[in-house]
């Protein structure tokens, strides 16, 4: 349940990211395509973030942790890229600062609904 209400966040990120942020756009579809994008951004960043941050170590540190932004804006516009070329999807981001504004908007719009999800574990803790 827990991964489908996060699943949910995200779609609705992207959705609150699109709206706000000229650059990034959606052709058709509806929600379809915000929780299509939601899934191919979070495989995006369970396997391509990782890859990015290792190789992009010394400009996080030299930074301090502002990098992580820029990585936050390449996932971004890769996944939107991925949604395009590979399965057609009507998702667009035009260009890094689009990703970039995008990215940022996803991750406090994320952050902040993520925390009305409970943790089982804090559920365990508190009994």
């Amino acid at each position: 349940m827990k991964l489908i209400i996060r699943w949910a966040i995200g779609a609705l990120s992207l959705f609150v990211a699109a709206w706000a942020v000229a650059g990034i756009r959606v052709d058709g579809g509806g929600w379809i395509v915000y929780a299509v994008m939601a899934v191919i951004l979070g495989l995006v960043n369970a396997f391509v973030r990782p890859l990015l941050k290792l190789l992009t170590c010394p400009l996080i540190l030299l930074t301090l942790g502002l990098f992580t932004l820029v990585i936050n804006a390449i996932t971004l516009w890769l996944s939107a890229w991925i949604a395009n070329r590979v399965l057609g999807l009507g998702f667009y981001v035009d260009g890094f600062w689009p990703a970039f504004w995008g990215a940022l908007i996803v991750s406090i719009v994320s952050v902040v609904l993520n925390i009305f999800v409970k943790d089982e574990d804090d559920h365990k803790h508190h009994k």
